[in-house]
């Protein structure tokens, strides 16, 4: 018997909240399952088909920005019912507001995709995660439908693709490395090994399963976006200036298509959206999630 493992077990039944803080990590080494280039330069790569989905190689994830030192998977990965998406819902519903309309936006979770892939020349390192964004993501699928290039994750006539990999500076400041992909003209085999090739076609990360150790409960989601919408709930209030009141900037930044993803996003900016007057920001808040309990 593991003692360490017997307390860390223990530790977790105590208190469930725990990982799903979102601010304390188990140290995990991600390169065993998530590859991302970590210069500039040149890197061949083979996209496989996936375990999980015979029909379809890339998964669809969302995940808000913004609220915790680390981005936070939507509980609608799993199936389940997500605080800040019903909130975006219920800003959108009833009477028309702009102001309404920009903060669900804004709110609104951020797409990734992430695909099983080996990289040439690491090829002992087995089937890794790429993730990326939309732009990447876009011009995969036109190459899927081009009937000139077909499956490219066949395993006999697939293709290899050239990554290159520059640095890039987002409007945020924050520097990583884009990603621009070139499809080989011919055609070959994913493993010249059968055997090798079958494993690779079985043995890959499942991307939802890795992050469930890091999977916010609704009620804490909940409290997250009430700490971002009502930053100053429970605080004195400032008194309101008409002719020196300004719009107030909430957006969450979308990390579009870096590739090296930082660990760390900005924190909104603090909300301009108020809670209607007669009830407390927190308890109007709440009354919001009335169905839900």
């Amino acid at each position: 018997m593991n003692l360490n493992v017997i307390r860390k077990r223990l530790e977790s039944l105590s208190n469930p909240k725990g990982s799903n803080s979102g601010e304390k990590r188990e140290k995990i080494d991600w390169s065993k399952y998530i590859w991302k280039p970590k210069a500039e330069g040149k890197y061949i790569i083979r996209m496989v088909s996936s375990k999980f989905d015979k029909e379809n190689p890339f998964k669809e994830v969302f995940l808000h920005y913004g609220y915790a030192k680390f981005p936070i998977y939507a509980l609608t990965n799993w199936g389940e019912k997500d605080p800040i998406i019903e909130f975006t819902k219920l800003l959108k519903s009833g009477e028309y507001s702009k102001e309404k309309w920009q903060l669900a936006n804004k709110l609104t979770p951020k797409m990734r995709i992430f695909v099983p892939i080996i990289v040439r020349g690491e090829e002992e390192k087995g089937v890794r995660l790429w993730e990326f964004g939309k732009e990447v993501y876009n011009q995969l699928l036109q190459l899927a439908e081009d009937p000139d290039y077909g499956d490219y994750t066949d395993v006999a006539e697939g293709r290899d693709f050239t990554l290159n990999a520059v640095k890039n500076v987002d409007l945020n400041g924050r520097e990583g490395l884009k990603a621009t992909l070139t499809i080989k003209p011919k055609t070959s085999v994913l493993s010249n090994d059968p055997e090798q090739a079958e494993l690779w076609l079985e043995e890959q990360p499942d991307i939802l399963e890795l992050q469930k150790v890091y999977k916010y409960t609704f009620e804490r989601l909940k409290e997250a976006l009430e700490k971002t919408v009502n930053p100053n709930d429970g605080a004195p209030e400032e008194e309101e200036n008409d002719e020196e009141e300004t719009e107030k900037d909430t957006s969450i930044s979308d990390p579009d298509d870096l590739v090296s993803e930082p660990a760390t996003k900005p924190t909104p900016k603090k909300s301009s959206y108020k809670a209607p007057a007669g009830k407390s920001k927190g308890k109007k808040f709440d009354d919001l999630f009335k169905e839900e309990k």
